[in-house]
């Protein structure tokens, strides 16, 4: 587990390496805590050159394991390399301006990117009438993205799954937290019986890619694909599976994709973009996995938070959406037996 710092220890320790992310920058300013993260602290300020200017920096540090998650989450320095290789392959994310080594920076794991401007929060995203404009090209500028992010050459070493192993894992990690809830025990078996049976090339996953973890301009949209805490290799319906996933449209049902957008537009922005043909089947099964998925972390955020309330509230009130996923899921079921 990482060193807790004060704010102030922080920017101390970020002021003594800050001129290796910024030419000429000598001091750390306007240092704010972002909300959101249970294991990762991410944290906004200006590295300040002698002269007065500023450059807008965004620091990531992993604070602590969440117990109980049926994915390894690769290290800090190999997610800013993803990055990295990303943004070389076209895909709007912002660029990593320093790696901190773990020894000598007094920070652990830890990376520094240049800050982007737009808005992250999906509720607003998917509701606000200010962000109409971007609705209207969100979803297909979301498949374009993702046919950039799975033509990237994978990271050697990077973990490789597929639909099988991906729900073996989670009910593996289901039966660690000891819980027994019907609904979740209809979801296992009702995807085992709808594995994909199609042929399947495996890409370059983001893995966390939803309305929540991207960067939009009311006007613009898409700005920046964020959060790369969890690349790995698997089935390309898997990211847009997950971007179509319930949990993820913040109250807007109606709108398949993120609450924002129709799959008709995802699949023509991903094809466009190069992308291999996916069918809506496919991603529909992602996509029920993916509220099975969302269950599952929930519960092991709830146990996390229990076995250390120290840890704050978060994971706790985190383990609460439980219930929401078993309502999507029945949803599913239901829509699909009819």
């Amino acid at each position: 587990m990482a060193e807790r710092l004060s704010k102030d220890e922080l920017a101390r320790r970020l002021t003594a390496i800050v001129p290796r992310m910024a030419p000429g920058a000598e001091q750390v300013d306007n240092l704010v805590r972002l909300t959101g993260g249970a294991s990762m602290e991410t944290w906004s300020f200006d590295a300040v050159t002698g002269d007065g200017n500023a450059t807008p920096l965004i620091l990531r540090r992993r604070t602590r394991l969440v117990e109980h998650s049926a994915v390894t989450k690769p290290p800090l320095r190999r997610e800013a390399d993803a990055i990295g290789r990303a943004v070389a392959a076209g895909v709007p994310a912002p660029i990593v301006a320093y790696v901190c080594d773990e020894d000598a920076d007094g920070l652990d794991e830890a990376y520094v990117m240049q800050r982007v401007a737009g808005e992250t929060l999906g509720k607003r995203i998917a509701n606000d009438p200010a962000f109409e404009p971007a609705r209207g090209k969100l979803a297909r500028q979301c498949g374009a993205a993702l046919a950039r992010i799975h033509a990237v050459t994978p990271i050697d070493g990077i973990e490789r799954t597929d639909a099988a192993t991906t729900l073996a894992n989670y009910e593996a990690s289901w039966r660690a937290t000891g819980n027994v809830r019907p609904t979740i025990e209809a979801a296992f078996r009702w995807l085992e019986k709808r594995l994909p049976r199609e042929p399947v090339t495996p890409r370059f996953l983001h893995g966390d890619f939803r309305n929540g973890n991207i960067m939009v301009d009311p006007d613009d949209g898409l700005v920046a694909v964020l959060d790369w805490e969890l690349v790995h290799v698997g089935d390309p319906a898997e990211d847009l599976g997950w971007l179509c996933t319930s949990s993820w449209k913040f109250g807007r049902p109606d709108r398949y994709v993120g609450g924002f957008g129709d799959l008709s537009d995802l699949l023509a922005g991903y094809a466009e973009a190069g992308g291999d043909p996916v069918s809506p089947a496919r991603v529909d099964f992602w996509s029920m996995l993916g509220s099975l998925k969302w269950g599952v972390m929930t519960m092991g955020m709830y146990a996390s938070f229990a076995a250390d309330p120290t840890a704050g509230p978060e994971r706790g009130v985190i383990g609460r959406r439980l219930s929401e996923t078993e309502a999507d899921i029945v949803a599913i079921i239901e829509r699909n037996a009819a």
